[in-house]
């Protein structure tokens, strides 16, 4: 079943157009990545998808169309996104991170369930519960801001560049959990990415974006084998 089908997608900032009649579908508990060099268009997609951005065609989502909905009704819907850099509350805990991150949830109860779900998930993150997000490292703060998103109970989880900045290691633990996410959790996720190579063994479909374009789509193996995307458009 699809759960986001997007159609003509364009946006930009200000007077400058950055995406370009971008269409797209991602189904049901599906992994996508979305790749392509900087400047391609990646983040800006996302921020229209989210909303934080005003964009012009159709995102559809569920079967309705978000367009003209404000972020915070995206996000009461089930579409949470975590931002490029983190996000991270630096000079709030892990523990008051989490809070903050179930805002829209009213059930008390409920937010204190999902925190035992999460640091069961991230043992690091219970062992560095009382700890301000600040001193942790790049990885933790990754984790963390997983984390924090997913307290707000998503159906549709946004990543922007999760590897920035991480060793290949920690990138490669991150993308296991976002796998995590969907075989477990039954999670939907759309991952903004430049390590094609990492991304797409984790993946199950993967779009390339250039300029503003969405110029390539297929399944994860099939866009990791093709010499000619990897050469022409990832920059290998």
């Amino acid at each position: 079943m699809t759960l986001l089908e997007v159609r003509n997608l364009s946006a930009g900032y200000g007077k400058v157009r950055a995406l370009f009649d971008c269409s797209f579908g991602i189904d049901d508990k599906e992994f996508v990545v979305l790749l392509g060099v900087n400047g391609a268009g990646k983040t800006t997609l996302l921020r229209a998808l989210s909303g934080t951005i005003r964009s012009s065609g159709e995102i559809a989502y569920m079967g309705s169309d978000l367009q003209g909905m404000p972020p915070e009704r995206r996000l009461q819907r089930g579409i949470a996104q975590i931002p490029q850099g983190r996000g991270t509350f630096t000079e709030f805990t892990v523990d008051e991170n989490l809070t903050l991150g179930a805002t829209i949830v009213s059930d008390r109860r409920q937010v204190r369930l999902d925190k035992e779900r999460w640091y069961e998930r991230f043992p690091r993150l219970r062992e560095r519960r009382s700890q301000l997000a600040g001193k942790l490292s790049g990885g933790e703060q990754q984790m963390l801001a997983v984390a924090r998103a997913l307290m707000s109970r998503p159906k549709l989880l946004l990543c922007d560049e999760p590897s920035l900045g991480l060793a290949p290691v920690i990138t490669r633990e991150i993308f296991a959990i976002f796998k995590e996410l969907r075989d477990i959790d039954g999670m939907t996720l759309l991952v903004v990415e430049q390590n094609a190579d990492l991304s797409l063994k984790f993946a199950d479909r993967a779009y390339v974006i250039e300029a503003g374009h969405i110029v390539a789509g297929g399944s994860a193996s099939a866009i990791l084998a093709d010499e000619h995307i990897q050469k022409s458009y990832l920059g290998d």
